[in-house]
Protein backbone atom coordinates (compact mmCIF):
# COMPACT_ATOMS: atom_id res chain seq x y z
CA UNK A 1 0.00 0.00 0.00
CA UNK A 2 3.02 2.30 0.33
CA UNK A 3 3.03 3.13 -3.38
CA UNK A 4 -0.68 3.95 -3.38
CA UNK A 5 -0.29 6.22 -0.34
CA UNK A 6 2.54 8.10 -2.06
CA UNK A 7 0.43 8.32 -5.24
CA UNK A 8 -2.50 9.80 -3.32
CA UNK A 9 -0.26 12.34 -1.57
CA UNK A 10 1.23 13.33 -4.95
CA UNK A 11 -2.26 13.95 -6.34
CA UNK A 12 -3.36 16.00 -3.32
CA UNK A 13 -0.21 18.13 -3.27
CA UNK A 14 -0.14 18.58 -7.05
CA UNK A 15 -3.84 19.44 -7.21
CA UNK A 16 -3.50 21.92 -4.34
CA UNK A 17 -0.60 23.66 -6.05
CA UNK A 18 -2.75 23.86 -9.18
CA UNK A 19 -5.50 25.55 -7.18
CA UNK A 20 -3.05 28.11 -5.86
CA UNK A 21 -1.78 28.81 -9.37
CA UNK A 22 -5.35 29.31 -10.54
CA UNK A 23 -6.02 32.21 -8.19
CA UNK A 24 -5.75 35.62 -9.76
CA UNK A 25 -5.99 34.35 -13.34
CA UNK A 26 -8.86 35.73 -15.42
CA UNK A 27 -11.64 33.29 -16.35
CA UNK A 28 -11.21 33.84 -20.11
CA UNK A 29 -7.52 32.97 -19.82
CA UNK A 30 -8.36 29.78 -17.90
CA UNK A 31 -10.93 28.87 -20.55
CA UNK A 32 -8.28 29.15 -23.25
CA UNK A 33 -5.81 27.15 -21.16
CA UNK A 34 -8.41 24.42 -20.62
CA UNK A 35 -8.97 24.11 -24.36
CA UNK A 36 -5.23 23.86 -24.92
CA UNK A 37 -5.03 21.17 -22.22
CA UNK A 38 -7.94 19.42 -23.90
CA UNK A 39 -5.88 19.10 -27.08
CA UNK A 40 -3.00 17.61 -25.06
CA UNK A 41 -5.32 15.16 -23.24
CA UNK A 42 -6.88 14.11 -26.55
CA UNK A 43 -3.47 13.45 -28.11
CA UNK A 44 -2.31 11.46 -25.06
CA UNK A 45 -5.49 9.38 -25.25
CA UNK A 46 -5.13 8.83 -29.00
CA UNK A 47 -1.51 7.77 -28.58
CA UNK A 48 -2.53 5.27 -25.90
CA UNK A 49 -5.26 3.82 -28.12
CA UNK A 50 -2.98 3.46 -31.15
CA UNK A 51 -0.10 1.93 -29.17
CA UNK A 52 -2.38 -0.75 -27.72
CA UNK A 53 -4.58 -1.32 -30.78
CA UNK A 54 -2.00 -1.48 -33.55
CA UNK A 55 1.11 -3.62 -33.90
CA UNK A 56 3.86 -3.78 -36.51
CA UNK A 57 4.81 -7.22 -37.81
CA UNK A 58 8.26 -8.38 -38.85
CA UNK A 59 7.28 -7.66 -42.44
CA UNK A 60 6.60 -4.03 -41.53
CA UNK A 61 2.84 -4.33 -41.95
CA UNK A 62 0.56 -2.70 -39.38
CA UNK A 63 -2.14 -4.98 -37.98
CA UNK A 64 -5.21 -4.26 -35.88
CA UNK A 65 -5.20 -5.93 -32.47
CA UNK A 66 -8.45 -4.98 -30.84
CA UNK A 67 -10.32 -2.45 -32.97
CA UNK A 68 -13.48 -4.53 -32.82
CA UNK A 69 -13.13 -4.98 -29.05
CA UNK A 70 -12.81 -1.21 -28.73
CA UNK A 71 -15.96 -0.61 -30.78
CA UNK A 72 -18.02 -3.17 -28.88
CA UNK A 73 -16.70 -2.03 -25.49
CA UNK A 74 -17.53 1.64 -26.04
CA UNK A 75 -20.96 0.93 -27.51
CA UNK A 76 -21.94 -1.61 -24.86
CA UNK A 77 -20.39 0.42 -22.06
CA UNK A 78 -22.28 3.57 -23.06
CA UNK A 79 -25.51 1.55 -23.39
CA UNK A 80 -25.13 0.15 -19.87
CA UNK A 81 -24.10 3.55 -18.51
CA UNK A 82 -27.16 5.20 -20.04
CA UNK A 83 -29.49 2.49 -18.74
CA UNK A 84 -28.28 2.78 -15.15
CA UNK A 85 -27.73 6.55 -15.50
CA UNK A 86 -24.20 6.21 -14.14
CA UNK A 87 -23.10 9.69 -15.21
CA UNK A 88 -26.15 11.28 -13.57
CA UNK A 89 -25.55 9.37 -10.35
CA UNK A 90 -21.84 10.19 -10.13
CA UNK A 91 -22.43 13.82 -11.04
CA UNK A 92 -25.29 13.93 -8.54
CA UNK A 93 -22.91 12.77 -5.84
CA UNK A 94 -20.34 15.28 -7.06
CA UNK A 95 -23.01 17.99 -7.05
CA UNK A 96 -23.84 17.18 -3.43
CA UNK A 97 -20.17 17.59 -2.47
CA UNK A 98 -20.03 20.70 -4.66
CA UNK A 99 -22.70 22.33 -2.51
CA UNK A 100 -20.86 21.35 0.67
CA UNK A 101 -17.51 22.74 -0.46
CA UNK A 102 -19.14 25.59 -2.42
CA UNK A 103 -17.02 25.00 -5.52
CA UNK A 104 -18.46 25.37 -9.02
CA UNK A 105 -17.46 22.66 -11.49
CA UNK A 106 -16.47 20.21 -8.74
CA UNK A 107 -18.30 17.28 -10.31
CA UNK A 108 -16.73 17.66 -13.75
CA UNK A 109 -13.23 17.90 -12.33
CA UNK A 110 -13.81 15.00 -9.93
CA UNK A 111 -14.99 12.55 -12.62
CA UNK A 112 -12.46 13.57 -15.27
CA UNK A 113 -9.52 13.48 -12.86
CA UNK A 114 -10.47 10.09 -11.42
CA UNK A 115 -10.58 8.52 -14.89
CA UNK A 116 -7.24 10.04 -15.90
CA UNK A 117 -5.54 8.95 -12.65
CA UNK A 118 -6.81 5.38 -12.77
CA UNK A 119 -6.70 4.45 -16.47
CA UNK A 120 -3.63 2.64 -17.68
CA UNK A 121 -1.56 -0.43 -16.95
CA UNK A 122 0.73 1.39 -14.49
CA UNK A 123 -2.14 1.78 -12.04
CA UNK A 124 -3.00 -1.94 -12.07
CA UNK A 125 0.44 -3.52 -12.49
CA UNK A 126 1.93 -1.10 -9.98
CA UNK A 127 -0.74 -1.87 -7.39
CA UNK A 128 -0.31 -5.63 -7.93
CA UNK A 129 3.48 -5.44 -7.48
CA UNK A 130 2.98 -3.28 -4.39
CA UNK A 131 0.55 -5.77 -2.91
CA UNK A 132 2.45 -8.98 -3.71
CA UNK A 133 6.08 -8.04 -3.11
CA UNK A 134 6.07 -4.53 -1.69
CA UNK A 135 7.70 -3.26 -4.89
CA UNK A 136 6.40 0.31 -5.21
CA UNK A 137 8.70 1.40 -8.06
CA UNK A 138 5.99 1.50 -10.74
CA UNK A 139 3.60 3.48 -8.54
CA UNK A 140 6.38 5.88 -7.54
CA UNK A 141 6.98 6.67 -11.21
CA UNK A 142 3.22 7.02 -11.69
CA UNK A 143 3.10 9.36 -8.68
CA UNK A 144 5.51 11.73 -10.41
CA UNK A 145 3.35 11.76 -13.54
CA UNK A 146 0.13 12.15 -11.52
CA UNK A 147 1.65 15.03 -9.54
CA UNK A 148 2.09 17.00 -12.77
CA UNK A 149 -1.32 15.92 -14.07
CA UNK A 150 -3.04 16.89 -10.81
CA UNK A 151 -1.38 20.30 -10.85
CA UNK A 152 -2.66 20.91 -14.39
CA UNK A 153 -6.16 19.59 -13.63
CA UNK A 154 -6.32 21.47 -10.34
CA UNK A 155 -5.54 24.76 -12.06
CA UNK A 156 -8.02 24.09 -14.88
CA UNK A 157 -10.88 22.25 -13.17
CA UNK A 158 -10.72 23.14 -9.50
CA UNK A 159 -10.86 21.22 -6.25
CA UNK A 160 -12.61 18.20 -7.79
CA UNK A 161 -9.22 17.11 -9.15
CA UNK A 162 -7.92 16.96 -5.57
CA UNK A 163 -10.89 15.03 -4.16
CA UNK A 164 -10.40 12.41 -6.91
CA UNK A 165 -7.52 11.16 -4.78
CA UNK A 166 -10.11 9.42 -2.54
CA UNK A 167 -11.48 6.97 -5.16
CA UNK A 168 -7.90 6.55 -6.46
CA UNK A 169 -6.90 5.29 -3.01
CA UNK A 170 -9.85 2.88 -2.90
CA UNK A 171 -9.22 1.64 -6.47
CA UNK A 172 -5.50 0.98 -6.22
CA UNK A 173 -5.73 -0.11 -2.61
CA UNK A 174 -8.31 -2.77 -3.50
CA UNK A 175 -6.11 -4.06 -6.32
CA UNK A 176 -3.15 -4.34 -3.92
CA UNK A 177 -5.24 -6.17 -1.33
CA UNK A 178 -6.57 -8.66 -3.88
CA UNK A 179 -3.39 -8.82 -5.97
CA UNK A 180 -2.82 -12.52 -5.26
CA UNK A 181 -6.14 -13.29 -7.00
CA UNK A 182 -5.82 -10.75 -9.82
CA UNK A 183 -2.27 -11.50 -11.01
CA UNK A 184 -2.89 -15.12 -12.15
CA UNK A 185 -5.89 -13.98 -14.21
CA UNK A 186 -3.87 -11.26 -15.95
CA UNK A 187 -1.02 -13.70 -16.63
CA UNK A 188 -3.49 -16.20 -18.12
CA UNK A 189 -4.99 -13.52 -20.39
CA UNK A 190 -2.04 -11.77 -22.09
CA UNK A 191 -4.31 -9.49 -24.13
CA UNK A 192 -6.43 -8.35 -21.20
CA UNK A 193 -4.28 -5.42 -20.09
CA UNK A 194 -3.75 -4.31 -23.69
CA UNK A 195 -7.50 -4.22 -24.39
CA UNK A 196 -8.32 -2.72 -20.98
CA UNK A 197 -5.77 0.08 -21.41
CA UNK A 198 -6.90 0.72 -25.00
CA UNK A 199 -10.50 1.27 -23.91
CA UNK A 200 -9.36 3.46 -21.01
CA UNK A 201 -7.36 5.72 -23.28
CA UNK A 202 -10.35 6.01 -25.62
CA UNK A 203 -12.33 7.40 -22.67
CA UNK A 204 -9.47 9.84 -22.02
CA UNK A 205 -9.83 11.00 -25.64
CA UNK A 206 -13.49 11.76 -24.85
CA UNK A 207 -12.39 13.79 -21.82
CA UNK A 208 -10.11 15.78 -24.11
CA UNK A 209 -13.02 16.45 -26.46
CA UNK A 210 -15.09 17.69 -23.51
CA UNK A 211 -12.28 20.03 -22.48
CA UNK A 212 -12.24 21.51 -25.96
CA UNK A 213 -15.95 21.64 -26.76
CA UNK A 214 -17.55 21.75 -23.33
CA UNK A 215 -19.47 18.88 -21.71
CA UNK A 216 -20.70 16.95 -24.77
CA UNK A 217 -19.88 13.33 -23.95
CA UNK A 218 -21.03 11.73 -20.70
CA UNK A 219 -17.69 10.12 -19.93
CA UNK A 220 -18.84 8.50 -16.68
CA UNK A 221 -21.38 6.49 -18.69
CA UNK A 222 -18.43 4.97 -20.56
CA UNK A 223 -16.86 3.49 -17.41
CA UNK A 224 -18.66 0.10 -17.82
CA UNK A 225 -16.84 -0.16 -21.17
CA UNK A 226 -13.65 -0.99 -19.26
CA UNK A 227 -15.24 -4.17 -17.91
CA UNK A 228 -16.04 -5.51 -21.40
CA UNK A 229 -12.45 -6.44 -22.40
CA UNK A 230 -11.94 -8.00 -18.97
CA UNK A 231 -15.05 -10.17 -19.34
CA UNK A 232 -14.17 -11.01 -22.95
CA UNK A 233 -10.66 -12.19 -22.08
CA UNK A 234 -11.81 -14.17 -19.04
CA UNK A 235 -14.44 -15.97 -21.13
CA UNK A 236 -11.81 -16.61 -23.79
CA UNK A 237 -9.50 -18.11 -21.14
CA UNK A 238 -12.29 -20.36 -19.84
CA UNK A 239 -13.10 -21.47 -23.39
CA UNK A 240 -9.43 -22.41 -23.98
CA UNK A 241 -9.41 -24.45 -20.78
CA UNK A 242 -12.28 -26.51 -22.10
Amino acid sequence: MFGTIVNVIAVVVGGTLGLLLKKGIKSEIMDSVMKAEGVAVFIIGMNGVLVNMLSVGTDGKITDNGGLILLISLALGMFIGEIIKLDDRINGFGGWIEKKVKSDGFSKGFVSAFIIYCVGSMSIIGAINDGLSGDSSVLLVKSTLDFITAMVLGSAMGIGAVFAAAPLFVYQGAISLFSSFIKPVIESCPDMMTHFTMVGYAIIMCIGINFIAGQKIKTANLLPAMLVPVLYNVLKMVENLW
